[in-house]
Formats: C-alpha cells, structure tokens, sequence
C-alpha cells in the first residue's frame, strides 16, 4: 500500500510538474530543436547508486530519443572508445581516464557518497591498512584510486605500505570474494556490495563516503560523455544531461517508486537494498555541490600520490565542461 501511495504521490506530482511548466518548457525545447541523434547508448551494470541512468530511460523518450540501450559487458573505457555515448561513473575513475588522454568530458556531478571501506578485524582505521592486503577489481580502477588517496590522507604510502590484490592474482572469480574468503584484510564496495557484506556479517566498515569528511564534502559519482559526441551533438548533449538530472531529482524525492522501477527493469534484483541505497545517498544537493570544485579536490589528491602525472589544472581544463549544467540549474530550478 505504501507503494501504491509512493506511485501515486510521484505521478500526481510529475504531472502537476509538467503542467506548471509547459509554457516555459516548450518554448525551451523549441528553442532547441530537436537532438541531433535518436540514439542514446548507457552502461547497464548492477551498481545502484548509478540509478539516475536506468531512470532516465522514459525521460530520455520524451527529450527526443527513440532509442534507449542499456548494453552489458563493456569495458571502463567504452565511453572514450565510442563504444557507449555517456556513462555515471567516479570521479577519480573519470580523472585517470583523462590522465591517460582518453576523450571524454566531464558534464555535472550526481551524487556524493556511496562507497565504503570494508575491513577484517583487527582493523580499524585506514592508519592500520599498513602491510596489509586490500582486494581491487584492476590497478587503476575506482577502487584502487580511492583507496590510494585515502591512504595517503593519514600518511601511508599507498604504493609500499599496501599490497594491492587483483583476482588475476587470486583463485577467486571478484575482487569481493577475495575479501569474502579472508584471501585480502580489505575491500572498497560500492551498491549492492557493501548490504551484501552486512547481510552476511562479513568485515566492518571503516570508511563510508556517504559520511566521513572530507569525502562526503565532494561529488563521488559525475556524469560524462564522449568528447566528440559532446563537441558534435550539444542539443542531444543538453537533453540527455537533463534527463539524468531529473532522474537524480526522482532518486530524491521518491527512493520507494524509484527502487521498484529498478526492480522491475532488471537493472538490480534486492529491492530492499535498492531502497536502502535510494534513501542514504544524498542525490539532492546536485545543484548545490561545485563540480569543479569535486573535480579538483580529487585531481589534487591523485596529483600528490603520483597516480595522474598531468597537472591538475590542464586536466579540467580540456576534460569539462560546465556549460550544460549551469544552464540546467537555471532551468530546473526547485
């Protein structure tokens, strides 16, 4: 029944949102035109806090695109290589991207938060990571840069102090099992693998991104596209950047209807975890956190552990773009 309330409260609500702003929204729109492409290619995964992708899919619709594709078992790089148009990802994964020359542009922040730092006993904070193991999908991964910074924030050397342990290097199949079956001392996790862990009373956390400062002070997860469709196809750009900021405003306002859509999409399958994820991640202070700000924060940090060689200031600069979302925030305004 709370559902069915939720459902109704957030149809009753989008629509007396449509009609308020008709007027103002066609004339918009029109002064637009119409995107330059009819096709929008995401990432499909079973991350939750990347939401606001899986819930743009109707919005997208109605912004101009009539085709809408979720595609599986790509590589971290489709974005760069053409393979995707967009992606939600970390910014650290975003800066090392860049770092590497890879043609992609930075649009707007999402969310912060969502990551946290599992470890075994004894541990019990970062400090006592030194000499440990701690389990990583890749070397330059999200996980493996976010643990890095994190380190070297309390003074450890991230490159000597911990053993950093990918699956290649294991029997196991992820980067989590590894942790599950004790094989490394800690794990970064993001939706649904930290309630998978607790569920299990498996490790405890030592770090949550969505809490602790600084790292609750900054966007964790941006939104980003390909540098020539960005540079290409800006009507599509704006409109998709739209979507997903509306969908994020969704995330916010109605986590119960949000979390069974993701549900019913297939796009993750707990629904009691998705609406944990939904309710705790703070999706509503996307117009309020600085972007570059984030953006920066970050760059500094991989920038003083070696892990981007470029300098901070020439990486923003020809890998961002805020023209899109200062508009945005003008438009979608509360």
């Amino acid at each position: 029944m709370h559902f069915m309330q939720s459902r109704r409260r957030f149809l009753a609500s989008a629509s007396l949102a449509a009609a308020a702003g008709a007027l103002g929204a066609r004339t918009s729109l029109a002064a637009e035109g119409p995107p330059e492409v009819s096709t929008i290619r995401f990432r499909k995964s079973s991350a939750i806090c990347v939401a606001p992708r899986y819930l743009a899919g109707d919005l997208l619709r109605a912004e101009g695109f009539t085709d809408v594709q979720y595609v599986s078992g790509l590589p971290f790089d489709a974005v760069a290589r053409g393979d995707l148009d967009f992606e939600i990802n970390s910014a650290p994964w975003a800066l090392s991207e860049l770092n590497a020359g890879k043609p992609i542009t930075v649009l707007a922040g999402v969310h912060p938060g969502c990551y946290e730092l599992f470890a075994h006993e004894p541990i019990r904070t970062i400090s006592d990571l030194k000499g440990r193991k701690v389990g990583i999908p890749a070397l330059g991964s999200a996980e493996h840069v976010l643990v890095a910074i994190m380190a070297a924030h309390v003074g450890l050397d991230p490159q000597n102090d911990i053993t950093w342990v990918t699956p290649a290097r294991t029997r196991m199949g992820k980067f989590v099992d590894v942790f599950v079956e004790g094989e490394v001392d800690a794990v970064l996790g993001f939706p649904p693998e930290p309630q998978e862990l607790r569920a299990r009373k498996i490790g405890r956390v030592i770090l949550d991104m969505t809490t602790n400062k600084p790292w609750s002070q900054y966007f964790c997860c941006i939104a980003c596209g390909n540098r020539e469709f960005v540079r290409n196809y800006p009507v599509a750009t704006k409109r998709v950047l739209r979507a997903l900021l509306k969908a994020t405003d969704i995330c916010a306002a109605e986590p119960e209807w949000a979390a069974q859509r993701l549900v019913d999409g297939g796009f993750t399958e707990r629904y009691d975890y998705a609406l944990q994820t939904l309710s705790e991640v703070p999706y509503n202070v996307w117009r309020e956190f600085d972007p570059e700000d984030s953006m920066r924060f970050y760059a500094l940090r991989l920038h003083e552990v070696d892990m981007i060689k470029s300098s901070p200031n020439a990486i923003l600069a020809e890998g961002t773009d805020w023209r899109f979302v200062n508009q945005l925030k003008r438009e979608l305004k509360a």
